[in-house]
């Protein structure tokens, strides 16, 4: 059986006095896409900045078999883990194209434009914004450039947090789509946090639900969606 590139086991976090994070286990397989659910405080950001080493943690996270708990968020990076955080998190004041080289920092290599070249195969709008502050783009382009500028750093898992958040449903869907062809082209796994359960749902291997700090319920997507108290709390059914 494969092994897994994610392992997360009796994971614990708090901020300050307050416990988030009460122990949850999971685990995430090359080339998949695993989506988080749960409302609004469950502990879903709080999971992704724990994988990547922003935030002080207990118990173990591995990747690859390699415990990283302890290292620093630029070495998570250098492992092959990339962050899109809530909100964006793009460079204003930098163009597009800055944006993306950016992205490559950890990279020495000679590829690094043939990346930039595909990324704007994947989002054509950006290689017509290439020179325009990153700032001066829509809430759209902005997401696209967010997940875009992760990938150069040719990551193996992609850690997404809310990426529909604020956008027109139609930008959304386009986006998802793009998602589940660089998952499958580029073969890159991805962990996404998501609001929008049914399109998460619907381009997902497997799920999570978050509730108050402790995963509720897991399994295949399929089985998810089909869960009637699934679909009463997050689908609307």
């Amino acid at each position: 059986m494969t092994s897994p590139i994610l392992h997360v086991e009796d994971l614990k976090a708090t901020y300050g006095p307050v416990q988030v994070l009460h122990g949850i286990d999971f685990t995430v397989f090359p080339k998949e896409i695993v989506v988080v659910l749960g409302a609004n405080g469950a502990g879903k950001t709080t999971t992704l900045r724990s994988i990547s080493g922003m935030i002080q943690t207990s118990g173990r996270i591995e990747l690859n078999g390699e415990e990283t708990r302890n290292l620093t968020p630029s070495e998570i990076v250098r492992r092959g883990v990339a962050h899109v955080p809530q909100g964006r998190g793009t460079f204003p004041e930098l163009t597009v194209e800055e944006n993306l080289k950016v992205g490559a920092f950890i990279r020495t290599d000679k590829d690094i434009k043939i990346d930039i070249d595909t990324c704007y195969e994947n989002y054509p709008v950006l290689y017509e914004r290439k020179t325009q502050m990153a700032g001066s783009l829509s809430g759209g382009e902005q997401q696209m450039l967010a997940v875009s500028r992760a990938l150069m750093s040719r990551p193996q898992l992609l850690l997404m947090d809310e990426p529909s958040l604020g956008l027109a449903p139609q930008i959304v869907e386009d986006l998802f789509t793009r998602f589940v062809a660089i998952n499958r082209e580029q073969e890159t796994t991805m962990l996404i946090v998501e609001q929008n359960a049914q399109l998460a749902l619907d381009i997902a291997n497997r799920g999570y639900v978050l509730e108050s700090g402790r995963i509720s319920v897991e399994g295949k997507a399929e089985e998810l969606i089909n869960d009637d108290a699934i679909r009463r709390a997050y689908l609307g059914a």
